[in-house]
């Protein structure tokens, strides 16, 4: 009897361990880690990461915390749908020049493990910035829709880079 017990003893913590949720059973970002590229100081920049539900229940999105004040968290509060997506906003304060390197940790209802996503980046002060923008604008000709050519002129401004990839 007491060999019996022990079977199913063991047999019953082994299938709750491995009955556990990992955060790639449910959900999938579409990046791990948001570029800003060049920031000028004191300008905040926000990120965008999405999140799309690939369990088959709905999702919640718990939290969504920083590792530092400089950078304030906002995220989908309401239960993600299987098949759709939400949110998570980073707006970083770009108080500080230099680099940038800040994770937050999400957590995901009914998930044990966290997930951590990142930003990235390089804040400059005013002038810097100034004239890094001066040094990286391009002019291109296009002919607009009655066949005249007309210079237009391009920045790096706004533009999002993708670091890393998330595993599919």
């Amino acid at each position: 009897m007491k060999k019996l017990f022990l079977a199913f003893l063991v047999f019953a913590s082994t299938s709750a361990v491995l009955a556990q949720k990992k955060v790639a059973d449910v959900a999938k970002l579409n990046i791990q880690t948001f570029n800003f590229g060049k920031v000028k100081q004191n300008v905040p920049a926000t990120a965008t990461f999405v999140v799309t539900n690939i369990g088959k229940e709905n999702l919640l999105i718990e939290t969504a915390t920083p590792t530092c004040g400089c950078t304030i968290s906002d995220y989908t509060k309401s239960p993600i749908a299987p098949g759709k997506t939400g949110t998570i906003k980073a707006t970083f304060d770009a108080k500080n020049i230099g680099a940038i390197h800040k994770t937050l940790t999400l957590k995901f209802a009914g998930v044990d493990e966290a997930q951590s996503i990142n930003l990235a980046g390089e804040v400059l002060e005013p002038a810097a910035y100034a004239k890094w923008m001066t040094e990286n604008k391009s002019s291109i000709k296009v002919k607009d829709n009655g066949g005249k050519v007309k210079t237009e002129t391009k920045t790096n401004v706004g533009t999002t880079k993708i670091v890393k990839k998330t595993k599919s």
